[in-house]
């Protein structure tokens, strides 16, 4: 697997966990919210811890990911029969 595909495979899988992880944790304002914001807007967003569970989650999965393909333990014709194509 060539350095630029690793890089962009991993950003794939970063940016997906991202979006898995940022409602971990989200309590609503509630009825108490300052004037002018959405009661359904998080209290306290926690993006520092967001981030980093990001980053270990998604490296877990990306070590994974490379492992398989790179022992050849799941290649792409395997996929490709997987899927019917």
């Amino acid at each position: 697997m060539q350095i630029t595909t690793a890089i962009a495979i991993y950003f794939l899988i970063w940016w997906l966990t991202l979006f898995a992880v940022l409602p971990w944790g989200v309590r609503a304002q509630g009825p108490d919210s300052p004037p002018g914001t959405d009661p359904g807007a998080p209290a306290l967003p926690r993006l520092v811890s967001k981030l980093i569970w990001t980053t270990i989650v998604s490296t877990a999965i990306f070590a994974i990911c490379a492992y398989l393909y790179v022992n050849r333990i799941v290649t792409l014709d395997d996929m490709a029969r997987w899927m019917g194509v």
